[in-house]
């Protein structure tokens, strides 16, 4: 058997023209965190822009993180990632977003015993405020923020208020990671593997409330492209099974990965933390949508500027609301109860 060189991988990987391309600026908050940690070796890796993009990393963090993330760093270097052409740790806003192309803000305020609600989005209000006032002095005017740390929608809708110079589509949260969930619970449901669904839908808010949609999600046999595309719902042929217990475990995953491993969910969001980067700044396959919370523009009814989860369709680093879906009597009672919740977190946010 032939060894493989690592080195011998990388230049068939990268070329000299790849390694001459302008860096992408990312910025990560939160690295020290648990998420965050995860997530920034898969950024290094290259899940995040492709196996080709050369990436400038800052990681921006609180005093109180910053030995941690002196930590990182230098796991980080210690790693020789190819693609990384600079790599640095702030506790300054200016240095930390000067000039971004992508803004992951991953750092929040977990929500503590005895903590309401209306508590936890008014202390994360105050963080979002400024980072998204940040963002508004220092970054690229087409920088494309992602919203990680809970709760991320309404969390991402403060950024947004807050950085009137970049534009309002730019601002997005996380809920790759409950459509990712939701086809994880396919794939066991029928025994094959992840890779053939298509078109599945997390609707509105990344939180108990949100709607996982497979009234217009396919399956398509990954040996066999050219096979006539199989409806996800006459597959299961359980209704029942779809508007509960799929539904349920989809909402409530996080917390069942909380109670199971004492800790919330870091790799898993980590890796679709990377997808939607990914499909955002390269593009998804022509006829097939993914889920991004994403800036209302009214669409389907949804209150204007309510970061809502919605299906997209992303080109040329730009994502499109796919319209014209249609919707039964159950998926409307389901998205007026999210539409709901996130018009409340607003609110309380906003409450001064």
């Amino acid at each position: 058997m032939n060894s493989v060189n690592r080195l011998d991988v990388i230049s068939r990987q990268l070329s000299y023209k790849d390694l001459e391309k302008k860096p992408i600026k990312v910025t990560v908050t939160g690295a020290a965190g648990n998420i965050g940690y995860a997530l920034i070796f898969m950024i290094a890796q290259g899940r995040m822009f492709g196996p080709n993009q050369p990436i400038d990393i800052y990681i921006f963090e609180l005093p109180t993180s910053e030995k941690a993330v002196h930590g990182v760093m230098m796991e980080l270097r210690d790693c020789a990632f190819p693609l990384v052409r600079k790599l640095v740790g702030t506790l300054d806003l200016k240095e930390a977003f000067s000039g971004c192309d992508a803004a992951i803000l991953v750092g929040a305020k977990p929500r503590g015993p005895g903590m309401e609600r209306k508590d936890l989005l008014s202390q994360n209000s105050k963080i979002f405020e400024v980072q998204g006032k940040a963002l508004n002095d220092y970054a690229s005017r087409d920088c494309k923020v992602l919203v990680v740390g809970n709760p991320a929608n309404t969390n991402a809708m403060i950024a947004m208020v807050n950085a009137p110079n970049i534009p309002k589509e730019n601002f997005t949260a996380l809920t790759r990671l409950d459509h990712n969930r939701a086809i994880s619970q396919l794939s066991e449901r029928l025994h094959v593997g992840p890779e053939g669904f298509r078109n599945v839908i997390i609707w509105g808010n990344h939180s108990a409330t949100q709607y996982a949609d497979v009234n217009h999600a396919y399956h398509i046999d990954p040996k066999n492209l050219n096979a006539k595309h199989k409806s996800v719902k006459s597959l299961v042929n359980d209704n029942k099974w779809i508007e509960g217990e799929f539904l349920s475990t989809v909402q409530k995953r996080g917390a069942a990965i909380i109670a199971a491993r004492k800790l919330s969910s870091a790799a898993s969001a980590a890796s679709a933390t990377c997808d939607h980067m990914f499909d955002w700044f390269n593009g998804t396959n022509p006829g097939e949508y993914v889920s991004m919370a994403v800036r209302s523009d009214g669409s389907y009814g949804i209150p204007k500027d309510l970061i809502f989860s919605f299906p997209v369709e992303c080109k040329g680093g730009k994502y499109k609301i796919v319209q014209n879906l249609s919707w039964d009597e159950f998926t409307k009672k389901k998205i007026q109860e999210t539409t709901k919740e996130l018009q409340e977190e607003r609110d309380m946010a906003l409450a001064k």
